[in-house]
């Protein structure tokens, strides 16, 4: 009913409950009380609408902006906003923007060479169905951030967020527990 702010409250969340908290990264952008901006749907509840409305500020409205979801056979998808109405039995899922890479081609909004550069955090789908989620450790535009899926086989990939991006992963190191963040994806046993 409430968000919990950043992964190291999530972990501690978890924890408590007896599980374990195997990765976890921010899930799209959000408002100032930490709500989910666009649709939010957790647990087969859609507790946010789908946002249509193309024109506004900022990355979230740079077309086409998309949705990250896993349906309830456990399926994870990468679609554009447009498209996610055909989607079924939807269990998880989360809006954001812009699409990185859209039918295995990288956005045409993006340009090569372009100096806007944060750290960034996204999600696409490889061809044998699982999703790569990825967060650069130094600042990339969003071309080369999009080549980078596409060039892992990416059909789809999804921005979800820059300069505030974090994420857990022990595997290889990285525990990024701070910050003020909205939606959060993770994995949990």
């Amino acid at each position: 009913g409430h968000a919990l702010g950043n992964i190291g409250k999530l972990k501690a969340y978890i924890e408590a409950k007896g599980k374990h908290l195997r990765f976890a990264m921010n899930g799209g952008m959000y408002m100032e009380d930490l709500s989910p901006l666009g649709l939010y749907v957790e647990n087969s509840k859609q507790l946010r609408k789908l946002i249509t409305k193309t024109e506004g500020y900022g990355n979230f409205y740079l077309q086409p902006n998309g949705v990250f979801g896993v349906d309830s056979k456990g399926n994870a998808f990468v679609v554009t906003t447009a498209n996610y109405p055909q989607q079924k039995d939807v269990l998880y899922a989360t809006q954001s923007g812009p699409m990185l890479v859209v039918d295995g081609a990288i956005n045409s909004a993006f340009k090569e060479g372009s100096v806007n550069v944060q750290i960034r955090n996204g999600v696409g789908i490889l061809p044998d169905g699982k999703a790569l989620f990825d967060i650069t450790k130094q600042p990339m535009n969003l071309f080369d951030f999009a080549r980078f899926f596409q060039q892992q086989g990416c059909a789809n990939a999804l921005f979800l967020d820059g300069a505030i991006s974090r994420t857990y992963m022990p595997g290889v190191g990285i525990e990024q527990m701070n910050g003020a963040l909205g939606p959060l994806i993770a994995v949990i046993n």
